[in-house]
Order: structure tokens, then sequence, then C-alpha cells
């Protein structure tokens, strides 16, 4: 009976060794899901990013406050992203005199491609590459293409998950402006 009774504090430390670990296993993988499943931001503050152009200029998106900010996430390889690109150089022309401004930012693409793409296109708003995928990450991309129309407040007002017209740019921008317009 005593050999039992020695055993048995073993067996029990064993067993709460084992469970010890597939509780941290499952709480691993539960954040791992948690953080796979975020949303991006549809509304509320715009997370802040500084992004290094392709033209080698600086931009801040918190250093653009007072116009309005288009960002969209695209890459070279993307079939709808090729389809919008016209008409948001489109868009890029009828409001840049207009207090509003472009961000293009290049995701999980290569130098060469973005540049190629930019080029084919006659895109003439500031672009860069998303190095390391941190604006992407803070954004919580899932794919491309993806806008963000940012107010003069730093204000996500519109997010869309697909490629946009002009028509429908435009009308988001023309809302964007008039809504700030009304609060002055």
């Amino acid at each position: 009976m005593s050999q039992a009774n020695t055993s048995r504090p073993a067996v029990r430390l064993g067993h709460v060794i084992v469970w010890s670990i597939v509780g941290l296993g499952l709480l691993g993988l539960g954040l791992a899901l948690a953080g796979s499943f975020a949303v991006q931001p549809r509304s509320g503050p715009a997370p802040d990013f500084t992004l290094s152009t392709y033209g080698e200029e600086t931009i801040t998106l918190s250093n653009l406050r007072g116009q309005v900010v288009v960002v969209n996430f695209w890459a070279s390889w993307c079939v709808p992203c090729a389809e919008e690109a016209p008409d948001l150089e489109q868009a890029w022309q009828a409001y840049r005199d207009q207090d509003v401004m472009f961000i293009g930012i290049g995701h999980n693409d290569s130098d060469a491609e973005a540049r190629e793409f930019i080029e084919t296109y006659g895109i003439t708003y500031p672009n860069g590459p998303d190095l390391g995928n941190r604006i992407s990450d803070i954004y919580h991309i899932q794919g491309v293409p993806e806008t963000f129309i940012v107010d003069r407040d730093g204000e996500i007002v519109f997010f869309a998950m697909r490629p946009l017209s002009f028509m429908e740019l435009s009308a988001r921008i023309d809302t964007a402006l008039a809504e700030q317009e009304s609060h002055e």
C-alpha cells in the first residue's frame, strides 16, 4: 500500500504538467485565431503610419490632418487593383486641388513590379511599399484592394474591401468633404 501512495503524487504532478502544457497551447492557439479574425478599422481614429514613398518622400498620416485622405492598399499581382487603378488616378486628378490626398500602399509586392505597375497605370499620387507589412498589420488588411477614406479630423469615414469605381470614390470623397464643411 505504501508503494501505491508514493507513486500516486508523481502521477498527479505529471497530469498537472501535461494539462498545463495543453492549456497553454490552447491559449496560444486562441490568441492566434483571435488575431487572424481582427477586422479592419471602419470608423474611429485612423491608425497613424509613416510611409517612405517610391519617390523618396516621407508621408505621415497624422501630418495630413485638415485634408481628406484616401488610403489604398494594392499590389501589382492583383487583377482587381489593376482594374481600379485608372479610377483612382482619375479621382486623384479631380480632387488633388480640393484638400484631398491619395496614398497608395504596396502590399506584399516586389519593388520592381510595384514601380512597373505605377508606371503602367500612370499613377501620380504618392505610393510606397509596406515594408514588413507594418502598415497592413495595423489596418488588419485581409487582401487587396482595400481602401479607407479618412476625414480632416483623422477619423475613418469609409472602408471598402473591393475595387472602387471613379463614381463611387467621388461620391464618398464628396460626402467626406461636405460633412467636414457642415461642421465648420
